[in-house]
């Protein structure tokens, strides 16, 4: 299943406008290049509270920014062998934000890294 796209809000009001000068809804959709169900949608918010806008989302609110975590993935990047407890305390030494171990490792699961350790196995002898 494809991403969903975000209407920006110059397009939901574009949207809007359009609606409320005639033009139908499948018109709209095929304008905007998005589902009939999501400018219904938008037509059923915009009826119901006059605006536009999305409304606030319950949950917990993010902590690192999306330039946070391309710093972190930019630096697990150069230093493929860093444990994420490294990468924290330079993300924390550049721009003074605190976050955990977990908080590192979700975003470089989002980027597709995994973790990476150096397996040390027997030292190899002659009599192998």
């Amino acid at each position: 299943m494809p991403p969903r796209r975000k209407l920006s809000d110059l397009d939901r009001g574009r949207a809007i406008g359009w609606l409320q000068d005639g033009v139908a809804a499948r018109q709209v959709t095929q304008r905007r290049a998005v589902a009939p169900s999501v400018i219904i949608r938008l037509k059923q918010r915009f009826h119901a509270t006059g605006r536009v806008q999305e409304q606030q989302r319950s949950g917990r609110p993010r902590v690192t920014t999306q330039r946070e975590d391309r710093l972190i993935q930019r630096q697990a990047m150069q230093q493929r062998m860093a444990t994420a407890n490294n990468i924290r305390q330079r993300l924390q030494a550049t721009t003074n934000t605190v976050v955990s171990g977990q908080t590192i490792q979700n975003p470089l699961h989002n980027f597709g890294l995994r973790a990476r350790r150096p397996v040390r196995g027997t030292t190899l002898t002659a009599n192998h």
